[in-house]
């Protein structure tokens, strides 16, 4: 890694100890997922500092909190690094996220307003207007737009932080996922299915249509299945606490 790409949030050398820090893992937080920084790879401080024109602490505490919020390993010794893709780490998030999308889909079923339904038809129309050239990168920020207003229908502070870091480790697995075609062109027939469910009201009709959903996702980006798309395998999460 020899420079920071331009984009994302911007560091304000004015601010505070603390707020600075915050704004670096802003900054990071969005490297990495947005594929800026690829998992496994190192985050070496000096460089960073460099790069970002700050001193060395406010990159410390950075990494310090994104390694708080599961998209950063630090080890003794060794240093930080960008979380890694295992199928441990990927079935460890995707069954937390089953858990707490449940809760979402069930009360945004109950709670979804016109508006709401409005801006998940709207990423809909764009999901299903993808180009074929479309980048797992463009596929990923439609799919998270559209959970992120799943969270917004469910009106749950509580849920919504609980959402928040678990959302990174998604965005992370998204963006590397290596079957992009099949990603591309089944997003926007799975996402139409979970706004059907939640425009019938009925929390159980939501609940059922994100365990299937997010059972499938994860059947995806397992690696012992990336390479070979197909939608007859068992649902491993169908069921899960």
């Amino acid at each position: 890694m020899d420079t920071i790409p331009p984009g994302g949030p911007a560091v304000d050398l004015a601010a505070s100890a603390p707020a600075l820090a915050a704004l670096v893992a802003d900054r990071l937080r969005d490297m990495i997922t947005h594929g800026g920084l690829a998992p496994g790879e190192r985050l070496k401080e000096t460089e960073l500092a460099a790069a970002l024109h700050v001193s060395r602490g406010p990159v410390r505490e950075a990494i310090a909190l994104l390694a708080a919020e599961g998209l950063v390993e630090t080890q003794r010794y060794k240093g930080a690094r960008v979380i890694s893709l295992t199928a441990r780490d990927i079935e460890e998030v995707y069954s937390l996220r089953l858990a707490i999308e449940r809760l979402a889909m069930a009360r945004a079923a109950e709670r979804l307003t016109p508006e709401i339904r409005a801006a998940l038809d709207g990423v809909l129309d764009r999901m299903r207007d993808l180009p074929e050239t479309a980048t797992a990168a463009d596929v990923a920020a439609l799919d998270l737009e559209f959970h992120d207003l799943v969270y917004e229908a469910a009106a749950h502070a509580r849920l919504d932080r609980t959402w928040a870091p678990v959302r990174g480790q998604v965005a992370v697995f998204l963006h590397s996922r290596t079957d992009g075609d099949y990603f591309r062109s089944t997003s926007h027939a799975k996402h139409l299915r979970l706004r059907d469910a939640l425009a019938t009201g009925d929390p159980a009709a939501a609940v059922a249509a994100v365990e299937d959903h997010i059972g499938w996702v994860l059947l995806r980006l397992a690696p012992s299945h990336i390479d070979t798309p197909t939608d007859r395998s068992p649902n491993p999460l169908k069921g899960t606490a």
